[in-house]
């Protein structure tokens, strides 16, 4: 942990990293919450071959080129995808498989050609494929820092027209906003989200970066402002988490490790977090069940006690039982009354309620009646 402050290689990229993860984070909410997570996928796939064609038209590799390219090839890729399903009966989802696939295959393509050329100007450029976070350096860092920068700014200044946008469009055009400029908008800056993320993961994994910090996010809260500060937060520990680990073992690439961090955040959200996390709402489950059950005992002995003058009559575990005909644990939820009070074993195979017990049947029978 030391060498993230010492080392300038891994703090460089520890920095990048946690840039692209806070900016994928916040922008990727809204693509989730509107189930677009696959345009994220079409839009860093169909990136590769504007950074083939950056390089073929200008012969440079400076990062804001590069992504210059990769994002107006982004923006015909979402272009296209709606010209298909407005003048074609095409889903929306058909449309961007199909967008992806032949803008990957041109990518590829347009790269296995430039890495023929007779010189050795183009070397690196298959890096974005997979990412190469480690040579990510100052100057890369600044790019990314302006450009994410300016994505999120917006994203600030026109938060209240996004939050309309990302859950009831028609509710927004009701009150007059203009729905498309904003949806054009916010396309843009995930197109912005994803073109600083592909030197770092590359184009196979970006989309990762943008569905999975949301995704675990929304497992936490209810609420737009802290699903987006939750995934921001996910995206930057991941991220600087990948970045140290990838350091520390040798020859482990930095953007799979990244995606596997934010995977591990997803799965441990979608299994522990306390609203929605499958084995939290288990144990409650099981716990209400269990609390039924018990209750549904009191209130037989109560039953029973009804037809007697005293309420503390005693009454045989066989008639619990028989009115229990799915209660194989009856014994151990007794005693489990017993020790909180609520009942009494009267004999060997006799019990009867306590005043407290009496007490909580009579607060139980009020409030189901």
């Amino acid at each position: 942990m030391e060498q993230l402050f010492t080392d300038y290689t891994l703090r460089t990229v520890a920095l990048g990293a946690a840039l692209l993860g806070a900016v994928s984070g916040a922008l990727g909410t809204f693509a989730v919450l509107r189930r677009q997570s696959l345009l994220g996928d079409a839009i860093s796939h169909a990136a590769l071959p504007g950074i083939g064609l950056a390089f073929l038209v200008t012969g440079s590799k400076l990062p804001l080129v590069l992504m210059v390219g990769a994002a107006l090839a982004g923006w015909l890729a979402t272009a296209l995808v709606i010209v298909i399903t407005g003048a074609s009966r095409v889903k929306y989802d058909s449309a961007l498989g199909l967008v992806l696939s032949v803008f990957f295959g041109a990518g590829l393509v347009i790269l296995t050609a430039i890495q023929k050329m007779p010189n050795a100007q183009q070397a690196g450029l298959e890096a974005f494929l997979f990412g190469q976070a480690a040579a990510l350096v100052e100057r890369d860092l600044a790019t990314m820092s302006a450009l994410g920068g300016v994505a999120l700014l917006v994203a600030a200044l026109l938060w209240k027209e996004f939050k309309v946008l990302a859950f009831d469009e028609d509710f927004g055009r009701s009150l007059g906003l203009p729905m498309r400029p904003l949806d054009f908008i916010l396309t843009t800056l995930l197109v912005i989200a994803i073109v600083t993320g592909l030197q770092t993961v590359g184009v196979v994994l970006m989309s990762a970066m943008i569905v999975a910090p949301a995704a675990a996010a929304r497992q936490w809260t209810n609420r737009l402002g802290r699903m987006v500060l939750i995934a921001m937060g996910f995206g930057i520990i991941s991220g600087v988490a990948g970045a140290v680990i990838s350091t520390s073992t040798a020859r482990l690439p930095t953007g799979p490790t990244i995606v596997l961090c934010i995977s591990g955040v997803v799965v441990v959200s979608i299994l522990f977090a306390p609203g929605r996390g499958l084995i939290v709402r288990a144990i409650r489950h099981q716990l209400r069940s269990t609390r039924f059950q018990r209750e549904a005992i009191l209130m037989d002995l109560y039953q029973l006690a009804l037809q007697h003058h005293r309420r503390d009559h005693p009454h045989a575990e066989a008639a619990l039982q028989a009115m229990q005909p799915g209660g194989g644990k009856l014994r151990s939820q007794l005693k489990t009354l017993a020790a909180q009070g609520l009942v009494r074993q009267a004999g060997k195979q006799q019990w009867a309620l306590t005043s407290k017990g009496i007490a909580a049947c009579a607060q139980l029978h009020r409030d189901r009646s």
